[in-house]
């Protein structure tokens, strides 16, 4: 097979120019979302929140997952533990809200079945006379749960596939290197700003312009002012190990190119001044620039609605100092609402009769046929 030269690197030659999307169906088909729903978010890891939303005992949070309502919850000993959000007796909701804080332990409103934050049944009304009743086995539904990238990762399937291989894989495949993402420190990072975006379009169209740059030219001025090589239509992601280097002027990640905060300290030569985009299916997105993190997590609601939760990442000591983080921050706000945007214009078109067979991949979008073909086949089994 014959190969390309691009931005230094040897490519495989395309056997063709183009090749093709997933048809328009996928993106406005009911169905294909119920499918995507109960084998993809049910069955893979999902980045649910950052451990950091859960401080302290008692503290929970109510994410959906694939239709489905977790609840994750931080024990008195300290850990976190994830549950269905079904109460045992008679199936009630028993937190409604997306967040906040029990004292002891987890009461149904309905008929006051009531859970330790380990989950255990602890108490019902009349319980005490129902001897035969085993309280462990009354207890709230377990969900596998992981913490990584100081993120809560859950999974609903009964044998998650393993982690190792499929969350922090992605990262090695991307970075080349399994301890490259080490050099940030992700775990002991704070929350600087989180913005949450609710997106009018199918998450598929929000993974896909993630993974690719041949729009950044067109969209993202402020971008391509910082990473000029982006105005070639090559995502970073499109290469192993490659990070979209600085312009030569550029000081700093941030709106107008002037300095950040100086260089995390395990950012060593090789991934300074670099921008490296990082995506682990099925919702995830990493950022990482020399002196902060960006990561989003999305949430698909509906076939055409996606909630997007994005965190910027610093140092504690940058957070304590007080130093305005507005230029650091607007950089990413603009090109998400630039992606965002893009992709709700797209969300109608998905049902038209010119896009019922799908569009097509131009050579610098091809490796978005690997998240084609993965989604193709989760679905179909």
């Amino acid at each position: 097979m014959s190969s390309v030269e691009v931005h230094g690197q040897q490519q495989p030659e395309p056997a063709s120019s183009l090749i093709p999307t997933l048809p328009g169906s996928h993106y406005t088909d009911e169905a294909v979302f119920e499918l995507e729903k109960s084998r993809i978010f049910q069955r893979n890891w999902f980045a649910a929140a950052r451990s950091s939303d859960l401080p302290t005992a008692g503290n929970f949070r109510n994410v959906d997952v694939g239709g489905e309502s977790v609840l994750i919850v931080r024990g008195r000993d300290g850990a976190l533990r994830a549950f269905l959000n079904v109460c045992r007796h008679r199936g009630a909701r028993l937190c409604v809200e997306e967040s906040g804080s029990v004292r002891r332990s987890l009461q149904c409103p309905y008929h006051a079945w009531t859970y330790g934050l380990d989950g255990k049944l602890v108490a019902a009304p009349n319980l005490n006379s129902m001897q035969d009743v085993d309280r462990d086995e009354y207890g709230l539904i377990g969900v596998h749960l992981r913490e990584w990238l100081g993120t809560v990762w859950v999974c609903l399937a009964d044998e998650p596939p393993s982690f190792a291989d499929s969350v922090q894989g992605a990262v090695t495949v991307r970075l080349g290197d399994p301890t490259a993402i080490d050099g940030w420190g992700i775990d002991e990072l704070v929350v600087g700003k989180r913005i949450t975006y609710d997106v009018k379009a199918n998450w598929k169209l929000i993974v896909e312009n993630f993974m690719e740059c041949y729009h950044c030219a067109t969209i993202h001025p402020e971008l391509t002012e910082v990473l000029p090589e982006f105005a070639d239509g090559y995502a970073a992601q499109y290469f192993v190990g490659h990070g979209a280097e600085f312009g030569e002027e550029v000081e700093g990640f941030t709106v107008d190119g002037q300095g950040g905060f100086g260089t995390l300290e395990g950012v060593d030569e090789d991934h300074d001044r670099r921008y490296y985009a990082i995506t682990i299916n099925p919702q995830v997105f990493i950022n990482l620039v020399p002196d902060h993190v960006i990561f989003h997590r999305m949430y698909p609601v509906a076939v055409d609605r996606t909630i997007v939760e994005c965190d910027w990442l610093y140092t504690q000591e940058v957070i304590d100092s007080g130093v305005d983080l507005s230029r650091s921050v607007e950089l990413f706000h603009r090109v998400n609402q630039q992606d965002f945007d893009a992709c709700e214009r797209c969300q109608p078109a998905m049902s038209s009769r010119a896009y019922a067979a799908g569009g097509v991949l131009v050579p610098s979008e091809h490796h978005i046929g690997e998240f084609r073909d993965w989604v193709s086949a989760a679905i179909s089994g």
